[in-house]
C-alpha cells in the first residue's frame, strides 16, 4: 500500500482547523493519498455539530460577549468548546480503505490514540461505539461522516480541557442546570494533565501518536505537502463556514439534555403539580438515576426532606414504579406534609425530564 500522507499544520485559526480535513475531503481524486492531519486551534472557539439548530444549543449572547467565534462541522454530534488544549486528530481516507463496518473502523481510529496515552502511563480504553475513557471518565470522543468521496474520521489528543467555559458556552434553561453540567464534567471527563499531574511535551505525544497509526494501519506515515487544490477547496469552504446561511440552517436533530459521554447526560423538566411547580435537574448515567436537583414553589415540611428525597433516588431505574416506591417510603418515614403535592408528582417531574 501506499505511505499515509501526514500533514502536521500546527497551530492555525479556529476556522482553519475545521476546514483543512473538509478540504482534503472535497479535492479528493484517485491520486490522493489516505491523509492524516494534525492541528490546533491557535484561540478558543465553539464548534456545533452538523445537525444540530445553532440557536437552541450555544448561548450566542455570551460568546459574542467573549469573542468566541461559532462554526458547524460537516460531522455528527454535539456542540463542544474547543482551545488549544487539544490537538485535533484528522483522518480522511479513500473509502474502500477502512472497514465498512462504523463500530469496526471507530476501533480502528481510536487504537492508536489509546495506544498512545498508555505509553504515557494513562490507562486509557476503548468504550464502544465511539467513546475514550479512564477509569470511566471519557478522555476523548470521535466522529465520522462521509464528505466528498472520502471517509472522514476525526477525535483529538486532550492535552486540557476547559470544563468551565464548556458548561458556559452551552445553551440550558437554567443555571441550576448548568451548575449541573459542570459538575458532571468534573467528574465524568479528563485530560492528560488531570491524568499525569503534568502537560507532556506536545512533539512527543504527536510522535508517540504517529507512530502508533503507522502500526495500527500497518503502512507507513510519512510527511506530505499541503496541495494547490486543497488551498482553493480550503478558501471557498472558509467562505461557505462563516455564513449566515451555513450556521443558521434548522438541525434535524435536537440532543435532549446535554451529554458528558456515551453513559452520562444532564437533563432538566418541570411539571405542574396542583400544589405547585416541581423542577428536576437530573444526571443520568448508565440510564440510572446517578444525581437529582429538586427545587420549585412547592410548599413542603420539614424543609430539610427535598434533600432526602434527592438522596433516595440515587441509584434508582427511571420507571414511576420505582420512583414513586421510594419516595413514598420518605414521606412515611419523615412524616412529610407537601399540600398539593404527592410522591408520584415528584416521579413525574423525573420522568418528564428523562423521557423525551
Amino acid at each position: 500500500m501506499n505511505p499515509i500522507r501526514l500533514l502536521d499544520l500546527g497551530s492555525v485559526s479556529p476556522l482553519r482547523s475545521q476546514t483543512v480535513y473538509h478540504a482534503v475531503a472535497y479535492a479528493m481524486t484517485e491520486d490522493t493519498p489516505d491523509t492524516i492531519i494534525l492541528v490546533n486551534s491557535n484561540r478558543p472557539y465553539v464548534c456545533i455539530g452538523y445537525h444540530q439548530d445553532l440557536e437552541k444549543e450555544v448561548d450566542l449572547d455570551y460568546c459574542r460577549a467573549h469573542d468566541l467565534p461559532v462554526l458547524r462541522r460537516e460531522v455528527g454530534g454535539g456542540a463542544v468548546y474547543l482551545d488549544d488544549g487539544q490537538v485535533f486528530t484528522q483522518w480522511i481516507f479513500h473509502r474502500d480503505r477502512l472497514p465498512a463496518s462504523l463500530e469496526e473502523r471507530f476501533e480502528l481510529y481510536i487504537r492508536p490514540l489509546v495506544e498512545t496515552y498508555r505509553a504515557l502511563g494513562i490507562a486509557a480504553y476503548h468504550r464502544p461505539v465511539n467513546d475514550i475513557h479512564v477509569d470511566g471518565k471519557k478522555i476523548g470522543g470521535t466522529g465520522a461522516a462521509q464528505i466528498g468521496q472520502a471517509e472522514v474520521v476525526v477525535g483529538s489528543l486532550m492535552f486540557t480541557f476547559d470544563k468551565a467555559t464548556m458548561a458556559r458556552v452551552l445553551k440550558v434553561p437554567s443555571e441550576k442546570m448548568r451548575d449541573k453540567v459542570f459538575e458532571s464534567l468534573e467528574r465524568y471527563m479528563t485530560t492528560m494533565a488531570e491524568e499525569l499531574g503534568e502537560v507532556p511535551d506536545r512533539e512527543e505525544v504527536k510522535a508517540l501518536y504517529v507512530a502508533r497509526c503507522a502500526e495500527a494501519l500497518g503502512v507507513e506515515v510519512v510527511p506530505g505537502e499541503w496541495t494547490e487544490a486543497e488551498e482553493a477547496a480550503a478558501q471557498e469552504l472558509d467562505a461557505r463556514f462563516v455564513s449566515d446561511e451555513w450556521l443558521y440552517q434548522k438541525g434535524g436533530l435536537r440532543q435532549i439534555g446535554v451529554k458528558i459521554h456515551a453513559d452520562v447526560r444532564v437533563v432538566e423538566a418541570a411539571f405542574k403539580a396542583p400544589g405547585g411547580l416541581i423542577r428536576v435537574t437530573v444526571r443520568l448515567r448508565e440510564k440510572r438515576i446517578d444525581d437529582l436537583v429538586i427545587s420549585g414553589d412547592f410548599t413542603l415540611l420539614p424543609a430539610f426532606a427535598v434533600g432526602a428525597l434527592e438522596q433516595a433516588a440515587r441509584g434508582l431505574s427511571v420507571t414511576r414504579e420505582a420512583l414513586t416506591a421510594r419516595f413514598q417510603e420518605v414521606y412515611r418515614a419523615l412524616r412529610i406534609q407537601s399540600p398539593g403535592v404527592a410522591p408520584d408528582d415528584f416521579a413525574t417531574a423525573v420522568l418528564t425530564a428523562t423521557s423525551r
